[in-house]
């Protein structure tokens, strides 16, 4: 069971992967990632995939995926990059679309049901899970902020005030 048992593009039934136990990793450079390039402000480098097919002690199908390797993420403060070492490792369940998920599975945090209708994307399912792992506002614990054109610093207009407020 290699990587030829499925390419990157789509599983056509992602249900006899997970039976079969059959697994697909490898590497996807981050420039193939449309959706993650506007929080980056560097697109080189490789991610690490590794796709697992299973059935739980229920003989449910489950896959679990690995995916690790590091992302210039854009700080929300100066705008510049920030190293971050992503390590995603989650358990899913594919679900046959418009079948309904029972409430247990709902309530259970260690497994994500997935609706799976048709072919599975492998790259779409990369990259969801990647912007799902992503931190919501990624800052360096300090960084210089942005300066105004010219690069002068703006005086605050309540600063004439304080002024006043030190004569009185």
């Amino acid at each position: 069971m290699s990587n030829q048992d499925a390419k990157l593009g789509h599983i056509p039934d992602v249900f006899k992967f997970a039976y079969e136990q059959r697994k697909l990793s490898g590497e996807v450079k981050v420039s193939a990632f449309g959706r993650l390039a506007d929080l980056l402000t560097d697109q080189s480098g490789v991610l690490r995939y590794r796709l697992e097919g299973d059935v739980d002690a229920m003989r449910r199908p489950r896959l679990t995926l690995t995916i690790d390797g590091h992302l210039m993420l854009r700080c929300q403060r100066c705008l510049g990059g920030l190293g971050w070492d992503l390590l995603v490792r989650n358990a899913l369940q594919p679900v046959r679309s418009g079948q309904e998920i029972p409430e247990e599975e709902l309530e259970d945090d260690e497994v994500d049901a997935i609706e799976v209708e048709g072919d599975l994307d492998v790259l779409s399912l990369l990259e969801d899970e990647i912007l799902l792992a992503l931190p919501l506002a990624p800052r360096h614990d300090e960084c210089g902020t942005l300066r105004p054109e010219g690069g002068a610093v703006k005086e605050s207009p309540f600063s004439v005030l304080s002024g006043l407020r030190a004569k009185n």
